[in-house]
């Protein structure tokens, strides 16, 4: 590339400098021969109006003394002839044209009373500009004034000008191709690290960054591209561990089956209650990876950009207490107190996705009631908070500090594990929550409840169906 940019800026230049270099060659050389013409011609008339009035007399010796004159130390060669083309005057007395006929296509327009001018070539290869004006004596053309002179001095003006103009169009040539080729490299070096690390990325090496210098487009690319690594090496990150969470789940009660399995093939003769008692262990492990896979699946879709809320009108109320009802066997078992304390205000249905609001709100008070000791107390609320809904889930339980509240969200994250696997969670319950309350645009808070245990707080947007008020 660096090149290519390199003979792009030197093939511009060139044709800059040659169309320049033929413009002012063009300009000079018009110029000059134009300012040569101005002087021959105002010879010319001169010489034209002094020998007028001698013209009939050819052997006038004022006519040419004044014509001498005029011509003294300019190298030009002065001619006169008479209507009928004899020369009556030649100012080169060396070789003098006098009493010769001298036929010239200028000397012939100039005949019928126009000036005249050319540039030709002589037989020593000379330019020379001639000029023919007319003698007019009475309105009449009597004769014709002949000037002509040797131009070589403007050819080899041009000429040296010409020469340097290529020499200095070389000089610029080289000069820009050194700048343009530092230049490519000034800007290309960048590009040739973004393209080391593009490779590096390609192999999986997500640690990798561009070092940013200056403030431009490409200090703003090389941010760009690593904050790109920065999120793909977490996405890499947080595939691993879930990869290595997932595994180590699965693992549990497969190793829990296949040891049941051993010992059910390695006891001879069993009763039929052992039988019975291995097969029921067996069917809880595999609950228990079923519900893994189950949520699993529902984290990845919920997770997935293309998974959206199905939005459809849905009273809280209803909702609340039919999950009440669902979990009141979970919390009898515990003699655990599981009611739901809410307001006399009955609140309009809101637009949300039921399904994962529904799981939302299920996982974390099926958590509470898990994790709160027997005897305990789960209460749940729902609040209006401006134009947010507020579910509240509060427990007397062990609580969670302050440190890892950010934490457990994450996936398969647990305060205590040895605790967890006795109740047979997860770890994927609050994680699926959080996905769904922030699908549909919330957030969730943790805190202290006044129970002394924890609170959850569910927010979500007071989406109303058409033509219904948030409260009735």
């Amino acid at each position: 590339m660096r090149w290519v940019m390199m003979l792009t800026y030197i093939v511009v230049i060139m044709i800059t400098l040659v169309l320049m270099s033929i413009y002012i060659l063009g300009v000079l050389s018009e110029s000059l021969y134009s300012n040569e013409s101005v002087k021959l011609f105002a010879k010319a008339n001169i010489i034209s109006g002094t020998i007028a009035p001698y013209f009939e007399n050819p052997s006038s010796a004022d006519g040419s003394m004044l014509a001498g004159q005029i011509l003294a130390g300019t190298g030009i060669r002065a001619v006169a002839v008479n209507p009928s083309f004899t020369v009556i005057y030649d100012s080169n007395t060396e070789a003098s044209l006098a009493g010769k006929v001298l036929m010239r296509d200028i000397i012939n327009t100039a005949m019928t009373g126009e000036q005249a001018q050319s540039v030709s070539k002589s037989e020593e290869g000379k330019s020379i500009m001639a000029v023919a004006v007319p003698v007019i004596v009475r309105d009449e053309t009597v004769g014709v004034v002949y000037l002509n002179e040797s131009i070589d001095d403007i050819d080899k003006t041009i000429s040296y000008v010409e020469i340097n103009m290529f020499f200095f169009s070389v000089l610029i040539s080289v000069l820009v191709g050194m700048l343009s080729l530092g230049m490519s490299y000034v800007v290309t070096s960048p590009i040739d690290d973004f393209i080391k690390v593009a490779k590096e990325i390609s192999k999986g090496n997500y640690k990798v960054r561009l070092k940013i210098r200056g403030r431009n487009e490409l200090s703003e690319m090389a941010d760009a591209m690593n904050s790109m690594c920065e999120e793909l090496e977490n996405v890499n990150e947080t595939h691993k561990k879930f990869i290595s969470d997932a595994s180590h789940e699965l693992k549990t009660p497969l190793a829990t089956i296949k040891l049941i399995c051993d010992s059910i093939v390695d006891t001879k003769e069993p009763d039929i209650e052992m039988i019975r008692e291995f097969l029921a262990d067996l069917s809880n492990e595999v609950d228990r990876l079923t519900r893994i896979v189950e949520r699993l699946l529902t984290l990845t879709k919920i997770g997935s950009e293309e998974e959206m809320a199905k939005l459809t009108p849905v009273d809280f109320n209803v909702m609340l207490n039919a999950i009440l009802s669902r979990l009141e066997a979970n919390a009898k078992a515990k003699h655990i107190m599981l009611y739901g304390d809410f307001s006399l205000q009955e609140i309009a249905p809101i637009l949300i996705d039921y399904d994962k609001i529904w799981e939302a709100v299920y996982n974390i008070t099926d958590n509470a009631i898990k994790y709160t000791p027997e005897n305990g107390t789960v209460r749940m609320r729902l609040e209006l908070e401006g134009r947010e809904i507020a579910v509240i889930i509060e427990d007397s339980g062990p609580g969670i500090p302050e440190s890892e509240r950010d934490k457990i969200f994450e996936r398969f994250y647990r305060l205590d594990d040895s605790r967890a696997r006795e109740t047979g969670g997860t770890g994927l319950g609050l994680a699926i929550a959080k996905e769904a309350v922030t699908l549909h645009g919330g957030r969730i808070e943790v805190g202290e409840s006044e129970f002394g245990g924890s609170k959850f707080v569910i927010l979500l947007p007071c989406r109303r169906a058409e033509g219904a008020d948030i409260t009735r």
